[in-house]
């Protein structure tokens, strides 16, 4: 077994900072201790940076199968092992639908040879699989997705009789993309018929808004406690929705929880002036004032995980007309970056960061030995070192895409070396050719 040595680490983990040696040994962490010698192991040092645990990612679209011209999972995953995510969690609106049992295992089969990082993917809920959905193993996949509302890919579950029955009728996590439908088409139609199809961006948060985020949230979360069902309300982007969580719990007891993205965090409509369609997202980034309530719900728990919603498309297909321009970008190599300056400049800690990028994915979703540094837990570690600035550009840019929002940026911190169940997966700039993912498995 290939055994590794990082010495002089600065290990972040379950709320504290600890410098310490960590010992890997094949896929897991055999020992952690203040000063660790074997002289089998392969020595890095970490020279006093931060050592976190590997990110894991709730939320991406990676584009396979059927929309491989955006991203596949073998770009999109070698992207994110250089953003320091060791997991992710893909959706279902591809092409054709992760909606059968079937199709989900035949994802399953393209990332067990494709993909840098480890694996799970959701199934998709429609108004007529509840049957299907019925015959899932509740350990088979991270979860099943519902999008109540419109959103990219045709998949809208709008029988509200259907909804009870899949609330009623799965023990899985249920992650929720939540717009209303009607809200947003009675919208569109007024600015339409206004502007055409050349829509000023400006106006997506208004079409896309606050009334129709909170109208549907609402709904979910009032039939998940009429039903008792797990439910996760993914993208948060409204203050309004915040007053709908609960923080007097500990995630592990908690029902209904809520995921914030790193572009709800990070933009307000302020950058719709400058970025247009490239900020085009659904839900819609929406006012400095919404942004600062996320904050908020963050950092007093009523919101317990951070993502991305990952989501390329080119930039022919972002650069069109409002109408035409689709909703999404990609995320997962810049993230960690962006939530680190955030800790630089005094908004988060990094514990806290930790808490929500690695800690709470893998109590939410119940993985199994993942999200945290602990012996006996799979090697999934990321080390960054905080005052080492380098600019995104289209030469260092790893998705598929080719183009960043994050573009031009000067990040204070880089990811220097990241590690995939005790493989050496990304090192400086360079991501190893060899793969060592693992499909997620889970304790339910």
């Amino acid at each position: 077994m290939k055994k590794t040595l990082i010495k002089n680490a600065k290990v972040v983990n379950e709320g504290t900072i600890t410098n310490c040696d960590i010992l890997l040994n094949g896929n897991y962490i055999e020992k952690i201790s203040s000063s660790i010698s074997d002289a089998n192991a392969t020595v890095i040092d970490a020279k006093g940076n931060y050592v976190l645990p590997g990110i894991i990612d709730d939320q991406v679209h990676f584009r396979e199968p059927g929309l491989t011209h955006k991203g596949n999972i073998a770009t999109e995953s070698k992207a994110a092992v250089a953003g320091g995510i060791t997991t992710f969690m893909e959706q279902p609106n591809t092409n054709p639908q992760t909606t059968t049992i079937e199709k989900l295992e035949e994802k399953f089969a393209v990332a067990k040879e494709s993909s840098y990082a480890n694996y799970s993917f959701l199934f998709g809920g429609t108004n007529d699989n509840l049957e299907e959905l019925k015959k899932l193993d509740k350990n088979a996949c991270s979860g099943v997705k519902l999008f109540l509302g419109s959103s990219t890919g045709n998949m809208l579950v709008d029988n509200e009789e259907v909804i009870e029955k899949i609330f009623s009728n799965t023990e899985m996590v249920i992650s929720a993309h939540c717009e209303d439908e009607t809200t947003i088409r009675k919208n569109m139609a007024t600015y339409k018929e206004k502007y055409g199809d050349n829509i000023p961006i400006e106006y997506h948060p208004i079409i896309r808004s606050t009334e129709a985020c909170y109208l549907s949230s609402s709904k979910a979360i009032a039939l998940a406690e009429k039903t008792g069902a797990r439910l996760h309300v993914f993208h948060l982007s409204t203050g309004k929705e915040t007053s709908l969580f609960r923080n007097d719990i500990p995630l592990k007891d908690k029902k209904i929880t809520a995921e914030v993205c790193v572009h709800h965090l990070w933009f307000s409509d302020e950058d719709y002036k400058e970025k247009g369609t490239l900020i085009k997202w659904n839900p819609a980034v929406k006012t400095a004032e919404d942004r600062s309530m996320l904050w908020d719900a963050l950092l007093d728990n009523r919101i317990d995980v951070i993502a991305t919603d990952h989501a390329p498309h080119t930039f022919e297909e972002k650069d069109n007309v409002y109408t035409k321009a689709p909703s999404g970008g990609p995320l997962v190599q810049h993230v960690l970056p962006a939530m680190l300056e955030k800790v630089l400049d005094g908004t988060i800690t990094i514990e806290r960061m930790v808490e929500k990028m690695c800690h709470n994915p893998a109590i939410l979703f119940q993985i199994e030995k993942r999200g945290y540094i602990k012996e006996g837990y799979f090697a999934d570690l990321v080390i960054v070192d905080t005052n080492s600035p380098w600019q995104v550009s289209k030469s260092n840019i790893l998705y598929k895409c080719g183009w960043s929002p994050f573009e031009d940026y000067t990040f204070k911190s880089k990811i220097s070396h990241t590690f995939v169940n005790g493989h050496l997966a990304y090192e400086n700039g360079v991501v190893s050719e060899q793969k060592n993912a693992h499909r997620l498995t889970f304790n339910r």
